[in-house]
């Protein structure tokens, strides 16, 4: 018969440091993927090609984030709306198929809050067939190019492709006290309307590559940097400028191969309004890398942050309370173990199970008279009476302010709660080690 009573316990295999450092990396990568929950981190790659700040092919922008970022801005890729509400410069990088509408809200709740820097599309690529040599994932094909049409978006805006010229090999275009080349002449995509201010012009027809809205805003920066002056009467008012960049290889990762397209991109970027109250937020969401908050960002965020920080306190205290808790695993033992010590251990565990503890004091006595009378000599089948009186005169002989045996005896028998059993068998045993010494 076997059970599973933890009686025993062994030897521990792991070390109290070793549980240590177990328990510390578990708690780091829960920790971690909570982290990545909330945030999106990892959840999916935004290099796939399209037109945006997290796309590594020739129509996307990740060269020009990139050089920004390490020139000291703070640049942020945002798939949050929530980065239409922060003061600093938002770039947008819609795709074609965005709707007018939409950019025209987003924007216009952007007049009062900070600047605005939009980045039209140009050109229709597809992905790179898996297999190609020398190719890394996010590159793309260019396979034509298209203006784009968003209908109730700057509709007083057109925006058109042409080549240069014939026979001319690259687009040179100028603007910010900077000069360079666009990498394809035969794709030039610039904008007109009566409300642009040239920022960046083609060198060779002067069409407008780069421009701002002139809303009757004052923009000191912009205006500097325009190639003329606006036609609109200035007025003070408290407003952030939109710009809008036409051709979109002057900023994106096929154009910023060469340094005059990235210098060009920094003073565009500082023009437009980039300063001490904001960073550089571009934005993924027009792009389908848009993230809704889920209950987890929430809990990072006030005012259930505080709640969130006490469980994390309470958890923190439990762990600990576990780890002070460890030690070697309990060995298996037999419910009843082998030998006469386990078995006398078993039987006065069940009499003390059972309340009959007081039935033991007679069969205790009787032993012990027989066990002394064997000791002295005594008859075997002498009366009880007569033993006890021979076992009395023997121990008074030996030590005669002692109790006698019957009186030790007659006490065991008629004690009845646990302390005074055991208080009368101790003196019966010391009384029978007397006789026996």
């Amino acid at each position: 018969m076997s059970g599973a009573a933890p009686s025993e316990a062994g030897t521990s295999p792991f070390s109290p440091r070793a549980v240590l450092v177990l328990v510390l990396f578990g708690a780091v990568v829960f920790v971690a993927l909570l982290w990545m929950i909330g945030t999106g981190a990892g959840m999916g790659s935004t290099n796939d090609g399209g037109n945006h700040a997290g796309s590594k092919g020739l129509n996307g922008f990740a060269a020009f984030a990139g050089y920004l970022e390490k020139r000291g801005y703070a640049v942020r890729n945002s798939r949050s709306e929530a980065v239409l509400e922060d003061p600093g410069l938002l770039v947008l990088t819609p795709p074609h198929m965005a709707e007018g509408k939409e950019l025209d809200r987003i924007v216009g709740h952007r007049h009062l809050i900070g600047p605005t820097l939009v980045i039209l599309p140009k050109w229709v690529a597809v992905g790179v067939q898996p297999g190609t040599p020398g190719a890394k994932k996010g590159w793309v094909r260019l396979a034509g190019a298209r203006p784009p049409v968003w209908k109730g978006f700057r509709d007083d805006v057109a925006v058109g492709i042409e080549p240069v010229g014939k026979g001319e090999r690259a687009a040179r275009w100028t603007g910010g006290g900077l000069e360079g080349m666009l990498p394809d002449a035969h794709e030039v995509q610039a904008g007109s309307g009566a409300n642009l201010v040239p920022l960046v012009t083609d060198e060779r027809d002067g069409r407008i590559l780069a421009a701002y809205i002139d809303d009757g805003g004052s923009y000191p920066l912009l205006e500097k940097m325009a190639v003329h002056e606006p036609r609109n009467a200035r007025r003070k008012r408290r407003s952030y400028p939109l710009v809008m960049v036409f051709e979109p290889d002057l900023l994106d990762n096929y154009g910023m191969a060469r340094a005059e397209n990235a210098q060009l991109g920094e003073r565009l970027v500082r023009a437009a309004g980039y300063g001490a109250e904001g960073g550089i937020n571009f934005d993924l969401t027009l792009n389908g890398h848009g993230r809704s908050p889920n209950l987890l960002t929430l809990a990072f965020t006030p005012p259930f942050l505080a709640a969130t920080l006490c469980l994390l306190m309470a958890a923190l205290a439990v762990g600990w309370r576990a780890f002070l808790r460890f030690g070697p695993a309990s060995r298996e033992v037999r419910e009843i173990a082998f030998g006469k010590r386990a078995l006398v251990a078993n039987s006065a565990g069940l009499m003390r199970r059972a309340g009959r503890l007081h039935l033991i004091a007679g069969p205790y006595v009787r032993s012990a008279r027989e066990r002394l009378a064997s000791a002295l000599g005594l008859p075997r089948h002498a009366e009880a009476a007569e033993t006890e009186a021979a076992i009395d005169r023997a121990l008074a002989s030996r030590k005669p302010d002692g109790a006698p045996f019957s009186a030790v005896s007659a006490r065991l028998v008629a004690a009845r709660n646990s302390h005074e059993i055991l208080q009368a068998a101790q003196d019966l045993h010391a009384l029978e080690r007397t006789l026996q010494a």
